[in-house]
Protein backbone atom coordinates (compact mmCIF):
# COMPACT_ATOMS: atom_id res chain seq x y z
CA UNK A 1 0.00 0.00 0.00
CA UNK A 2 1.24 3.47 -0.82
CA UNK A 3 0.45 7.01 0.25
CA UNK A 4 0.39 10.00 -2.08
CA UNK A 5 1.65 13.28 -0.65
CA UNK A 6 1.36 16.62 -2.42
CA UNK A 7 4.06 19.06 -1.34
CA UNK A 8 3.48 22.79 -1.74
CA UNK A 9 5.93 25.69 -1.61
CA UNK A 10 4.20 29.05 -1.91
CA UNK A 11 6.24 32.15 -2.65
CA UNK A 12 5.42 35.77 -3.24
CA UNK A 13 4.65 35.22 -6.93
CA UNK A 14 4.97 31.47 -7.36
CA UNK A 15 3.59 28.14 -6.24
CA UNK A 16 5.81 25.11 -6.62
CA UNK A 17 4.61 21.59 -5.94
CA UNK A 18 5.54 17.94 -6.25
CA UNK A 19 3.66 14.69 -5.87
CA UNK A 20 5.37 11.87 -4.00
CA UNK A 21 4.44 8.23 -3.59
CA UNK A 22 5.47 6.79 -0.25
CA UNK A 23 5.52 3.05 0.35
CA UNK A 24 4.78 1.73 3.81
CA UNK A 25 7.57 -0.78 3.40
CA UNK A 26 10.46 -0.31 5.85
CA UNK A 27 13.53 1.42 4.42
CA UNK A 28 11.70 2.57 1.29
CA UNK A 29 12.25 6.10 0.02
CA UNK A 30 9.58 8.44 -1.32
CA UNK A 31 9.39 8.45 -5.11
CA UNK A 32 8.67 11.73 -6.86
CA UNK A 33 5.99 11.17 -9.48
CA UNK A 34 5.91 14.72 -10.80
CA UNK A 35 6.82 18.31 -10.09
CA UNK A 36 5.33 21.52 -11.25
CA UNK A 37 4.77 25.14 -10.60
CA UNK A 38 3.18 28.41 -11.37
CA UNK A 39 5.51 31.32 -11.92
CA UNK A 40 4.95 35.06 -12.25
CA UNK A 41 1.58 35.05 -10.47
CA UNK A 42 0.17 38.55 -10.66
CA UNK A 43 1.93 39.35 -13.92
CA UNK A 44 0.69 39.13 -17.49
CA UNK A 45 3.20 36.36 -18.28
CA UNK A 46 2.00 33.88 -15.61
CA UNK A 47 2.99 30.33 -16.43
CA UNK A 48 1.96 26.81 -15.30
CA UNK A 49 4.09 23.74 -15.95
CA UNK A 50 4.20 20.09 -14.89
CA UNK A 51 6.93 17.53 -15.50
CA UNK A 52 6.18 13.94 -14.57
CA UNK A 53 7.56 10.46 -14.95
CA UNK A 54 4.92 9.86 -17.60
CA UNK A 55 5.72 12.11 -20.60
CA UNK A 56 1.99 12.41 -21.37
CA UNK A 57 1.59 14.39 -18.13
CA UNK A 58 4.12 17.04 -19.11
CA UNK A 59 2.96 20.46 -20.19
CA UNK A 60 3.85 24.10 -20.02
CA UNK A 61 1.36 26.87 -20.72
CA UNK A 62 0.53 30.49 -20.08
CA UNK A 63 -2.26 31.10 -17.59
CA UNK A 64 -4.39 33.98 -16.39
CA UNK A 65 -3.44 34.31 -12.71
CA UNK A 66 -3.69 37.94 -11.73
CA UNK A 67 -3.42 37.01 -8.05
CA UNK A 68 -2.91 34.08 -5.67
CA UNK A 69 -6.63 33.24 -5.66
CA UNK A 70 -6.63 32.80 -9.44
CA UNK A 71 -3.51 30.65 -9.32
CA UNK A 72 -4.77 28.37 -6.55
CA UNK A 73 -8.07 27.89 -8.42
CA UNK A 74 -6.08 26.64 -11.43
CA UNK A 75 -4.01 24.34 -9.21
CA UNK A 76 -7.09 22.91 -7.46
CA UNK A 77 -8.73 22.25 -10.82
CA UNK A 78 -5.58 20.48 -12.01
CA UNK A 79 -5.45 18.37 -8.80
CA UNK A 80 -9.06 17.29 -9.20
CA UNK A 81 -8.56 16.34 -12.85
CA UNK A 82 -5.18 14.61 -12.57
CA UNK A 83 -5.47 10.83 -12.21
CA UNK A 84 -2.94 10.49 -9.38
CA UNK A 85 -3.15 13.91 -7.74
CA UNK A 86 -6.89 13.44 -7.28
CA UNK A 87 -6.05 10.53 -4.93
CA UNK A 88 -3.67 12.35 -2.58
CA UNK A 89 -3.67 11.31 1.08
CA UNK A 90 -2.02 14.40 2.58
CA UNK A 91 -0.65 17.83 1.75
CA UNK A 92 2.67 19.08 3.05
CA UNK A 93 3.60 22.77 3.05
CA UNK A 94 7.04 24.33 3.19
CA UNK A 95 6.69 27.20 5.66
CA UNK A 96 9.47 29.74 5.74
CA UNK A 97 9.20 30.77 9.38
CA UNK A 98 7.73 29.13 12.45
CA UNK A 99 9.18 31.51 15.02
CA UNK A 100 10.64 29.88 18.11
CA UNK A 101 7.69 27.54 18.65
CA UNK A 102 7.40 25.75 15.32
CA UNK A 103 10.39 23.97 13.84
CA UNK A 104 9.41 20.31 13.53
CA UNK A 105 6.95 18.99 10.96
CA UNK A 106 3.47 18.90 12.47
CA UNK A 107 -0.16 18.83 11.52
CA UNK A 108 -1.62 22.25 10.81
CA UNK A 109 -4.21 23.47 13.31
CA UNK A 110 -6.26 26.64 13.67
CA UNK A 111 -4.02 27.68 16.58
CA UNK A 112 -0.90 27.25 14.43
CA UNK A 113 -2.41 29.34 11.64
CA UNK A 114 -3.23 32.10 14.12
CA UNK A 115 0.36 32.13 15.36
CA UNK A 116 1.71 32.12 11.81
CA UNK A 117 -0.46 35.17 11.04
CA UNK A 118 1.22 36.94 13.94
CA UNK A 119 4.64 36.02 12.50
CA UNK A 120 3.79 37.32 9.02
CA UNK A 121 5.73 40.53 9.64
CA UNK A 122 8.92 38.44 9.81
CA UNK A 123 8.49 37.42 6.19
CA UNK A 124 5.72 39.41 4.50
CA UNK A 125 6.72 38.12 1.06
CA UNK A 126 6.06 34.45 1.87
CA UNK A 127 4.07 33.75 5.04
CA UNK A 128 0.81 35.43 3.90
CA UNK A 129 0.85 33.40 0.66
CA UNK A 130 1.62 30.19 2.55
CA UNK A 131 -1.24 30.81 4.99
CA UNK A 132 -3.59 31.59 2.09
CA UNK A 133 -2.65 28.33 0.34
CA UNK A 134 -3.24 26.29 3.51
CA UNK A 135 -6.63 27.85 4.18
CA UNK A 136 -7.79 27.52 0.58
CA UNK A 137 -6.71 23.89 0.35
CA UNK A 138 -8.46 23.20 3.67
CA UNK A 139 -11.68 24.59 2.21
CA UNK A 140 -11.45 22.44 -0.92
CA UNK A 141 -10.05 19.28 0.69
CA UNK A 142 -11.30 19.40 4.30
CA UNK A 143 -10.64 15.72 5.02
CA UNK A 144 -6.99 15.76 3.96
CA UNK A 145 -4.42 16.22 6.70
CA UNK A 146 -2.08 19.14 6.07
CA UNK A 147 1.42 19.16 7.52
CA UNK A 148 3.71 22.16 7.96
CA UNK A 149 7.47 21.72 7.48
CA UNK A 150 9.43 24.73 8.69
CA UNK A 151 12.62 26.22 7.27
CA UNK A 152 13.36 27.33 10.83
CA UNK A 153 14.15 23.68 11.63
CA UNK A 154 17.63 24.26 10.19
CA UNK A 155 18.35 27.09 12.62
CA UNK A 156 16.71 25.61 15.70
CA UNK A 157 19.59 23.43 16.89
CA UNK A 158 22.48 25.68 15.86
CA UNK A 159 24.81 26.67 18.68
CA UNK A 160 23.68 29.91 20.36
CA UNK A 161 26.62 31.90 18.95
CA UNK A 162 25.74 30.80 15.41
CA UNK A 163 22.10 31.83 15.95
CA UNK A 164 23.06 35.30 17.20
CA UNK A 165 26.14 36.20 15.17
CA UNK A 166 24.44 37.23 11.90
CA UNK A 167 21.65 39.37 13.38
CA UNK A 168 21.59 42.81 15.03
CA UNK A 169 21.32 42.51 18.82
CA UNK A 170 18.01 44.44 18.88
CA UNK A 171 16.32 41.42 17.24
CA UNK A 172 17.46 38.97 19.89
CA UNK A 173 14.55 39.81 22.19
Amino acid sequence: MTTLILTINGGSSSIKFALFEVSREPQSRPQRLLRGGMERIGFSEAHFSVAGNDPEENFSKSIQASDAAGAIDILISWIRNHKKAASINAISHRIVHGGTKYYQPERITAAMLQELRQLSALDPDHLPMEIFLIETLQQHFPKLPQIACFDTAFHHDLPRIAQLLPIPRRYEA
